[in-house]
């Protein structure tokens, strides 16, 4: 007989899922805003709120840069199109939102 004992700790494993459309800047935001800053259960009420205040200036600080990328990339992407003669395919991207 064999047997085989394993075990793994693998952390919090999440799934996120959107439909017909992929995930928004605030939950990019999130994500990105988790992963650089916790807070601690042990800390004290001051350093807690302190933390939370920092999480959200953290927070604030990559949904800017965040968007700024993505209405960088458009820019790009209609000058791209319109260089090539897609003139009506820039329009649309233009009026995207």
């Amino acid at each position: 007989m064999f047997t085989v004992d394993v075990k793994s700790n693998l952390g919090n494993i999440e799934v996120a899922t959107e439909s017909n459309k992929g995930h928004s800047p605030e939950w990019w935001a999130k994500q990105c805003t988790q992963r650089i800053c916790s807070v601690s259960e042990n800390a004290t009420p001051e350093v807690r709120q302190q933390a939370e205040a920092f999480k959200v200036a953290i927070y604030n600080t990559i949904l800017y840069h965040i968007n700024a990328a993505i209405n960088s990339e458009r820019c790009t992407m209609r000058n791209l199109l319109e260089q090539q003669g897609h003139k009506e395919l820039a329009k649309i991207l233009t009026e995207l939102k």
